[in-house]
This record gives C-alpha cells, structure tokens and sequence, in this order.
C-alpha cells in the first residue's frame, strides 16, 4: 500500500485492493488514473477534498487483448496506447482516428479509455462516440462481482459510476465493419470538438448498406447513437450527398448545448458535413 504525505492518495495493487479503499471512503473518494480530467476540477469548480484512490498501476487494467469475438481493452489502456495497439484492425478505424485526434499528444499518453467514459459532464468526449457506433460494452468492478452492460446503458444510468464501483474494461464485438470518425475543432488541433460523428456500417456484396451504427458527441449534453439517421442509411449505396441531406434533416430535432466555446445552434449546423465526410471516406475504403 502507498499513501501520499498528506493522506489523500492511495495507490491500489489490484481490483480488490482499489474496491475497498473506495468502499472505505465511500462518498469522498473517487479513482483516478490519468487525472487528465481531474486536474481541471478548479476550473469547473468542483470540490477537491477527495480521497483519491490511483488505479493506473494495476496490470489487470492495463491489458487490451484482441481475441476471434471481441476486443477486451482495459480501463487504464491510454489513448497513444490505443492507436498503437488497434491501428491494423480495420473495424476499429473509428476508435483509432478518435483516440488520435483527441486532445494533444501529452495529453494522449495519460488519458485513459476508463476516464473518457466517466469525465462526469464531459460532452466533448471523443472516445464515446467511436465506442457507440462499435456497440461496445462496459464491465463494472464491484464488491459483489462484476456487471456488463452496453455503452448505450452506461451512459444513460449516470457517465460516472455509482460509489464503490470501477470501470474494469470496455469490450468492443468483432464485426465485419469499417468505422471512421469525424470531429471539428473550433479552432485548432487539441481544442474541444464542436461536434463529432462516427459512423460503422457493413456493406453488401453491391455496395449496399446492410447494417449501419451512427453517433453523435459534443452536440448534446451526452453522447448517443443517432438512430434516425441509422436508418436512413441501410438498405442504400454509401452516398455522402444524400446521407448528409438526410442528417440535415434530423439536426431539427436535436438538443444542442449551449457553451462557451459554440452555440447550439452553429454544433448543429456542422453535423451533415462531417456526416458528408464520413461517408465519402467509408466509401473511399470500399
């Protein structure tokens, strides 16, 4: 067991040894493995006397495995990490292109996959929508055992996990798929997206779309696969003109967010170009 000087650290060997800690501190203590997000607590004003219980260390956590069904990646597998290890998988191009284009490289080798999924009002995220349009799944660690549960549902019950529970890894289903991801940047690279976009779809023997999975981040208050435009896509040859026509369309029914780096409105105007350009390029790999 190590413990900071001042008492407020705890850094946890193993899954269990974390559980506990956390179970000890209850409401005051949270994980933290990257810190990434954290570290900006000031900023967004929130409370800083926490106990603070480090997961990074733990090897069970760490592992990203790819296997003939699934691919199993560890909460604590950083973005630099992902892009490295999934680059060859042609299914993961989403997941690749957003853990490349998220943020800046320092900040790639210490964000993990785990925190992405639980930065606690992080509507920017790009991880999420990528792992959306891949129907990943997410696997909780708690005292009583362990809990999977799809990334749809995740993000619906809460983005952060309830006390004395931790995200132990993400699996991603192997699919006969291409993906790819879009993301605009307000200004320059390592800015907040304004919207993001990813798409996943399989493709017939003639070029049709059999099955398709749309999502949409940084427009919303969350996260969420866009299934209106789902459907508008299957049954039809990968058309970037038409897709985007259609995704014009459903902007009208968006919720988009207000803040300070966008207004609502401009995060759904922009979304039927990177519709226009996700399309062009699953398209361009055919």
């Amino acid at each position: 067991m190590l413990t900071s000087a001042n008492g407020r650290l705890y850094v946890a060997r193993t899954v269990n040894d974390a559980l506990a800690a956390l179970a000890e501190h209850g409401n005051g203590a949270a994980p933290l493995a990257g810190a990434t997000w954290i570290m900006r607590a000031p900023l967004r004003q929130e409370r800083r006397d926490l106990f603070y219980v480090a997961i990074a260390r733990i090897e069970a956590l760490r592992a990203l495995t790819v296997n003939a069904g699934e691919i199993s990646i560890g909460a604590c597998v950083t973005h630099a990490e992902l892009v490295h290890q999934l680059a060859s998988h042609r299914e993961c191009g989403a997941l690749v292109s957003a853990a490349g284009a998220a943020a800046n490289p320092a900040i790639r080798q210490v964000a993990t996959v785990g925190g992405n999924l639980c930065a606690k009002g992080f509507a920017a995220a790009d991880l999420v929508p990528a792992l959306l349009c891949l129907d990943a799944e997410v696997e909780l660690e708690t005292p009583g055992g362990s809990d999977r549960v799809a990334l749809t549902r995740f993000l619906g019950s809460s983005a952060v996990p309830e006390t004395g529970r931790i995200v132990r890894r993400v699996i991603v289903p192997r699919a006969m798929c291409r993906s790819v991801h879009m993301r605009l940047s307000l200004r320059k690279t390592g800015d907040y997206p304004v919207a993001i976009f990813s798409l996943a779809v399989s493709l017939d023997a003639h070029g049709t779309v059999e099955s398709a999975r749309a999502a949409i981040g940084s427009v919303e208050a969350t996260a969420r696969r866009w299934t209106e435009l789902e459907a508008d896509l299957i049954g039809h040859p990968l058309d970037p003109a038409r897709a985007a026509a259609k995704a014009d369309i459903h902007c009208g029914a968006l919720r988009a967010r207000e803040s300070v780096e966008a207004p609502a409105w401009y995060r759904a105007k922009v979304l039927p170009s990177l519709v226009r350009k996700a399309v062009a390029a699953l398209r361009e790999q055919a």
